[in-house]
């Protein structure tokens, strides 16, 4: 049983979700209590679909450090979320989180992919429009991120009660992330205008480009995250960061577990 965490510090904060940085990361001198919770354990009326611990992702495999599809949280970012669900059930709506606290080893996982020739199997999803290779220049892809920190989600809105939604099938053919939704891989998330983790100009959460209900929806996402306490990101209209979150600039680099948590 783990009584603490190792702490990972940089010497400049994090931007964005992906967006590099010129600082240096370096190992902590001492150890903080991590204090994550499940987040199914805070409010398990919240949908998950933990995409790093699958195939379906931008890099096509299971993330480095992602042990069980679970959320973890710090304790502030899940008691915000689920003031956020409560407001999205009165709408006739529910959240549904992507990604929560990720741990350091998966940010490396990714930086080693990006920076591999080839391997870029699932770009007809994730990134049709732009190149691998201007991943890392176009903001898309860096370190460190928020997310280490445990109080950042991805998440989106799903109707209630909530459609099914097929697995994802491995070497199935991919269609792009900006396509219509109705041709998209059939998550049953609201229509955003893209797909998550679509690393596209359409994705941006203010983009004109996106019209109608999918305008809307985003709308109507942010606003609910808002009033909870949450930022976004602009380039990601899925990406969001809790304002009070206990611990900026540290990233932490326990497994995504149950065990985590203890």
């Amino acid at each position: 049983m783990r009584t603490a965490l190792a702490i990972l510090l940089v010497v400049v904060a994090a931007v964005g979700p992906h967006h590099p940085t010129a600082g240096a990361t370096l190992p902590a001198a001492a150890h903080r209590e991590a204090r994550f919770v499940v987040l199914s354990d805070v409010d398990p009326r919240i949908l998950t679909d933990i995409r790093y611990a699958t195939a379906h992702n931008f890099v096509g495999r299971p993330v480095a450090g992602y042990a069980e599809p679970l959320c973890l949280l710090t304790r502030t970012a899940a008691e915000a979320l689920r003031r956020a669900q409560d407001a999205a059930l009165a709408q006739g709506r529910s959240l549904k989180v992507y990604d929560c606290y990720r741990p350091q080893r998966a940010v490396d996982d990714f930086i080693t992919w990006a920076r591999q020739p080839g391997q870029d199997r699932m770009r007809a999803e994730f990134h049709p429009r732009v190149a691998k290779s201007d991943l890392f220049a176009r903001g898309y892809i860096g370190a460190p991120t928020s997310h280490s920190g445990g109080s950042t989600v991805d998440i989106t809105l799903v109707d209630v009660p909530p459609r099914s939604q097929p697995a994802f099938g491995p070497g199935q053919p991919l269609v792009s992330c900006i396509a219509p939704q109705r041709q998209r891989f059939p998550d049953n998330s609201v229509d955003m205008g893209t797909g998550f983790d679509c690393f596209d100009p359409l994705a941006h959460t203010g983009s004109t480009e996106v019209t109608g209900p999918a305008r809307d929806n985003r709308r109507m996402l942010g606003r609910l995250m808002s009033d909870a306490g949450f930022v976004n990101y602009d380039s990601e209209w899925w990406h969001f960061r809790h304002r009070d979150e206990p611990w900026p600039d540290r990233y932490f680099d326990l497994p995504v577990a149950r065990s985590s948590t203890r």
